[in-house]
């Protein structure tokens, strides 16, 4: 315990500027997905059959490629056509578009969740349809999508660690680094463990209390 004690105090420095390069990657693509996939799916339900079509297109172009060979793509092809993007920035882009996906088809669930009735009343009141979705439709579907919205970003947290294979020196990857060259390999991966333990734990319980509140 004494031997542990004195390697994490050696080891945390370095970890925990993982951690905030971790937490850096995470908001930056919950951000990008957030936009991105309220786009996508403001598109499937608009009722245009050009803009769903579209939409539904992007929404299975990216649920079906793995987030490793997106990163990849942004990171090491990009920059044959001109585009050269840093490790940090493709990380944040690659998994942002990559969640969209699941963004999308998160805010679309919520938005038909809304009552049908309402939308009637809306538009018997003469809003358009852009007026209605602002006024009454998203506002009901935001409250809908929570639960299922924390629980996104707990995944997203934990895919953040993809970032490593395009060099982001996040959690996983400095504490793959120390393991390498101090051979601490339990000492620095339950330490590792820990710190995910640590930033997963508040929202686990964010998640729980808004499944609490959408139930009563």
């Amino acid at each position: 315990m004494t031997q542990f004690l004195h390697h994490a105090r050696e080891f945390m420095p370095i970890l925990l500027q993982g951690a905030w390069l971790t937490i850096l990657v995470t908001l930056g693509s919950l951000l990008l997905s957030t936009v991105l996939g309220l786009v996508w799916a403001v598109m499937r339900v608009s009722g245009i059959p050009l803009l769903a079509n579209l939409s539904a297109a992007i929404i299975n172009l990216l649920r079906g490629i793995p987030i490793i060979v997106i990163l990849f793509f942004l990171y090491f092809v990009m920059p044959d056509v001109g585009i050269s993007l840093s490790a940090l920035q493709a990380g944040i882009l690659g998994l942002g578009i990559a969640y969209s996906a699941y963004q999308a088809e998160n805010f679309r669930a919520g938005i038909e969740a809304v009552d049908h009735g309402q939308v009637e009343a809306a538009r018997a009141m003469g809003m358009g349809w852009g007026l209605m979705m602002r006024r009454v439709v998203l506002p009901q579907a935001v409250k809908i999508v929570l639960p299922p919205y924390g629980n996104i970003m707990i995944m997203m947290l934990k895919d953040s660690s993809q970032a490593s294979t395009i060099t982001v020196a996040e959690l996983a990857l400095q504490g793959k680094m120390i393991a390498t060259s101090t051979f601490q390999n339990a000492t620095v991966f339950t330490l590792v463990a820990l710190i995910y333990l640590v930033m997963c734990v508040p929202l686990i319980l964010l998640v729980r209390h808004l499944e609490k509140r959408g139930k009563k």
